[in-house]
């Protein structure tokens, strides 16, 4: 198996705990490092990440909704913003999240029986979302913007999408990655998981997750929707 330093921490930090810690301890690193590996043997699960994922779908799904504000209002709308939520639900959230449940949630609930209907849902509505996707990436164009028809089309395929997964992942944090440690064994989990950092980091070069959070950052600073405190209703 390839080691990878940034991505074996929990099975390094348990061996230096287990036979080898008490040399290294006593070298001085002390309680500090026996904090850590608490910390990091507890780790954060394949379904956290998962759930820490729908964070930046729905951080993205903001960023549409105010660039349909726009166009309805009649405002102009750089094509690049566009262009580029839908780039960042392309790459992180179809070719890469969906692509981590389809790859290692749903073949195992199928073969476990369980949650079948709900799985297939779903996966007939990563397939639906892709094709939206790549429509409205079509359209992120200067001309398809200004034109009347094409931007109705741009913001109806925009609204079913938010109509779609918001639900869609909602289902999955409520039902879907709850019942998944009850179908596999820990070991399994723990494994399942460290094979899912390994492909993070091929992927993207380092953490998927932190770089697409400030791709969506930059993208709610540009649209100045940025401020958590804008939000908050006032009586």
């Amino acid at each position: 198996m390839n080691d990878d330093p940034g991505i074996h921490r929990r099975r390094f930090l348990h061996a230096v705990t287990g036979a080898g810690g008490g040399s290294i301890l006593a070298a001085g690193l002390g309680r500090t490092l026996r904090v850590s590996a608490a910390e990091e043997e507890e780790g954060v699960p394949a379904t956290e990440d998962l759930m820490r994922e729908h964070g930046v779908l729905d951080r993205t799904l903001l960023v549409y909704e105010e660039i349909v504000r726009r166009l309805e209002g009649r405002q102009e709308v750089k094509p690049e913003l566009l262009a580029s939520a839908a780039d960042i639900v392309r790459q992180f959230i179809e070719d890469y999240h969906e692509k981590d449940e389809e790859i290692y949630l749903f073949p195992r609930f199928e073969k476990a029986g369980k949650l079948v209907d709900l799985v297939h849902t779903l996966r007939t509505q990563h397939q639906a979302g892709r094709r939206v996707t790549q429509r409205v990436r079509q359209l992120s164009t200067l001309a398809a913007l200004r034109d009347p028809g094409q931007r109705n089309e741009i913001t109806s395929s925009i609204h079913a999408f938010i109509r779609m997964y918001r639900p869609h992942a909602a289902r999955e944090d409520t039902l879907l990655f709850p019942a998944f440690r009850k179908i596999v064994s820990q070991h399994e989990f723990e494994d399942i998981g460290e094979e899912m950092e390994r492909k993070e980091h091929t992927l993207f070069g380092g953490d998927g997750f932190e770089m697409y959070v400030d791709k969506v950052a930059g993208l709610e600073k540009e649209l100045g929707i940025h401020r958590l405190a804008q939000f908050t209703p006032h009586a």
